[in-house]
């Protein structure tokens, strides 16, 4: 039978590449993700390519309810999933820790930490039946180095950070596997989501440099999913050549 992967996030950027990746080496998947219209897209274009099995599920994992619901729900077919990549989250605007906007705030703090800790939790229980997984969790350069006017975005991702540590303390008796991949600049939608579908603000932020693209950073999913069932890739940070830190580049180009 196909190994069973759950992407959060899946409808785009890095969650879209992880899907290909896995996809590639014939995992079925559950994408997960808001927008259902390119779940559906996704999913037959997978299916079709490598002859695989696609779920969607359609929701936004701050809402608890739902994400508890949908997981509980899954039939036999579905519900031993051995990787679970914690994908989806967000960042908005920029801005001194005393001019942010709360409701910014709360977007993030809810999809980047308690919606990753809700997805968490729902799957768990289900590795632990079988005695084995992998949670995957995309963190960022943010969760390792802060930068000017990314406080709260970059609170997020030490949660994150710390999460996947605790993670790995907490499932190690149930051979659960916990890798945080951390990137550096990703040229996806990113930043025209934290900056709120203004482009030129957007494509800005990646000019002058070459940014890793999903693809490298599924690459680097694929080859700690890979590893033989004694080895455990604890953390990666991935960083464009060109970028030496958080917010520290060699724009050249």
């Amino acid at each position: 039978m196909n190994k069973i992967a759950l992407i959060t996030g899946a409808g785009s950027g890095i969650g879209k590449s992880c899907a290909e990746a896995l996809a590639s080496e014939q995992f079925n998947l559950i994408l997960v993700a808001r927008r259902k219209h390119t779940l559906l897209t996704l999913k037959d274009e997978l299916e079709s390519k490598y002859n695989i099995q696609c779920m969607i599920i359609d929701m936004d994992i701050r809402n608890k309810k739902k994400v508890f619901e949908n997981i509980e729900k899954l039939s036999d077919d579905w519900k031993y999933i051995d990787i679970l990549i914690n994908n989806a989250g967000l960042a908005l605007e920029m801005n001194s820790i005393d001019e942010g906007d709360t409701d910014d705030w709360d977007i993030m703090i809810d999809t980047n930490i308690k919606g990753l800790l809700y997805v968490s939790k729902a799957v768990i229980p289900l590795m632990k039946k079988s005695g084995k997984g992998h949670i995957i969790n995309i963190g960022s350069i943010a969760g390792k180095e802060v930068y000017p006017k990314g406080n709260v975005y970059c609170s997020t991702k030490y949660a994150v950070d710390a999460i996947s540590k605790s993670m790995r303390i907490d499932l190690l008796s149930h051979n659960i596997k916990v890798t945080q991949v951390a990137p550096g600049a990703v040229e996806t939608e990113f930043s025209l989501v934290r900056y709120k579908g203004d482009l030129e603000k957007a494509n800005a932020v990646y000019q002058g440099f070459i940014p890793l693209t999903p693809k490298d950073v599924a690459e680097v999913v694929l080859f700690c999913i890979s590893r033989p069932r004694h080895v455990n890739i604890n953390d990666v940070l991935v960083m464009p050549t060109q970028q030496a830190a958080a917010g520290i580049f060699n724009k050249t180009l």
